[in-house]
């Protein structure tokens, strides 16, 4: 069974956090390279290695290496003003928001270790929220030709999206991965294209929108944890967990 170290690094800079994801998926594909020829018994045989980590950022937007920068309503001098950073990056995906009252998680895994399909790799990103949601009594959904986790349309009010997803991978190993709406203040999406989805009947949300109160980060970060075990099938290395 494979074992994940945790690490909750906290509110954190964006630019920070990408080059150490970074850095971490270098050192998981080393350790591929190391292996490659190596029996298990071989004494030089390293065991893989494999990081979950959640994070909050101040305010940035991000912008997919197929995104359009026409999806990010505000100018340079608009983006200061308000103390939002802005980052073109690697994972796929358009355009979408950090910050606050987010909980944001990045995977490093080598899924040579798990499985290696990206679609399967995105649906499990998909399916950890969405049982998350169910222990809140909300019903998450996935919608057909869109990425991430959704609520249905009821009473009048749009399809709506309360988690996004952008990933990448290199040698099989995984980096980038999921944004979920906590307590997340909506109006910052009001200044980009979320996800380059410009359509009427398709809206925004939070677990507080939905909740209608405030919501425990850290309970929905256990919550999240434990879905992530279940679905991978790895346990956490207690001894590298990080809070």
């Amino acid at each position: 069974m494979q074992k994940v170290i945790f690490k909750d690094l906290g509110a954190v800079d964006y630019k920070e956090t990408w080059d150490y994801q970074q850095s971490l998926l270098n050192e998981l594909v080393a350790l591929k390279r190391h292996n490659r020829e190596l029996d298990e018994q071989d004494p030089t045989f390293k065991i893989q290695k494999h990081y979950l980590l959640f994070c909050e950022h101040k305010p940035v937007y991000t912008l997919g290496k197929s995104g359009s920068l026409d999806h990010l309503l505000l100018s340079e001098k608009n983006l200061n003003e308000k103390n939002i950073d802005f980052y073109k990056i690697n994972r796929g995906g358009d355009i979408t928001f950090h910050g606050v009252g987010q909980i944001v998680g990045y995977p490093i895994f080598d899924l040579d270790c798990f499985f290696t399909d990206v679609h399967k790799y995105v649906r499990f990103l998909e399916e950890a929220v969405i049982r998350t949601l169910a222990e809140y009594g909300l019903e998450g959904i996935r919608k057909e030709g869109f990425t991430g986790v959704w609520f249905d349309q009821k009473d009048g009010q749009p399809f709506r999206k309360i988690c996004a997803i952008g990933v990448h991978l290199s040698r099989w190993v995984t980096m980038h991965g999921f944004a979920f709406n906590v307590n997340t203040d909506l109006k910052y999406f009001n200044y980009i294209v979320p996800c380059g989805i410009n359509d009427a009947d398709k809206a925004v949300t939070s677990l507080q929108a939905e909740l209608g109160r405030e919501v425990d980060m850290e309970a929905v970060k256990e919550k999240l944890k434990h879905h992530f075990k279940t679905l991978f099938g790895f346990v956490f290395d207690d001894l590298k967990t990080n809070k």
